[in-house]
């Protein structure tokens, strides 16, 4: 058991030293106690501690922040996804079609979206919702649920999420981050960034 862990440890290590060298250039400091508009939309966060912004869109109204890389933890903010459009940029309509929020969407359809959207845009092996509980999110009711799913190399992650239906559009924010030592490092960051969510 304790050299799994090691080696674990190892692989973390190797992935977060290539993760971060890779992605330096490309983050944005958000600085701890500025509030910030997020996506392109009207939702507000205010972290309480540093966080790094990612360049570039993996769709509209989405943003996605990192503490140490996204491969090692990752915040992606989807602010307003409208009926119709899949959650991120599909890499091919006809090849990988991607499911579509749409105006019959339930609530609790919504962790089933983000598995159907995970599976073939992440190329995942498995990928198992834990539990879904009523919560409130952005002052609307919404849902919490967690999740856990493994790539195709065998690298197994755990996320949780928040989501609510306002207006007709879809918000939500993730967290991923792989299930040995990285997931619960940082749960209380994200968590506490959630908490600061508000429409402005």
């Amino acid at each position: 058991m304790r050299n799994r862990f090691i080696r674990h440890m190892a692989i973390s290590a190797a992935i977060a030293i290539s993760i971060v060298a890779a992605e330096a250039s490309a983050h944005k400091l958000r600085e701890a106690g500025a509030a910030v508009e997020v996506a392109d939309s009207n939702v507000l966060v205010t972290p309480t501690r540093d966080w790094n912004r990612v360049s570039g869109r993996i769709g509209k109204n989405v943003e996605t922040w990192t503490l140490d890389g996204t491969q090692l933890n990752d915040v992606t903010f989807f602010a307003g996804i409208a009926v119709g459009n899949p959650l991120v940029k599909e890499r091919s309509k006809k090849h990988e079609p991607l499911p579509k929020f749409t105006k019959d969407t339930l609530l609790i359809e919504i962790p089933e979206l983000l598995e159907g959207t995970y599976r073939p845009y992440k190329r995942l092996a498995t990928f198992e919702i834990r539990n879904v509980e009523p919560t409130e999110f952005l002052g609307h009711d919404g849902i919490l649920f967690a999740y856990r799913y493994s790539d195709r190399d065998g690298l197994t992650k755990l996320g949780e999420a928040s989501a609510s239906i306002i207006g007709g559009k879809l918000y939500m924010i993730t967290y991923d981050a792989p299930r040995i030592y990285y997931f619960e490092r940082s749960l209380e960051d994200f968590r506490t960034l959630l908490r600061s969510a508000r429409l402005s």
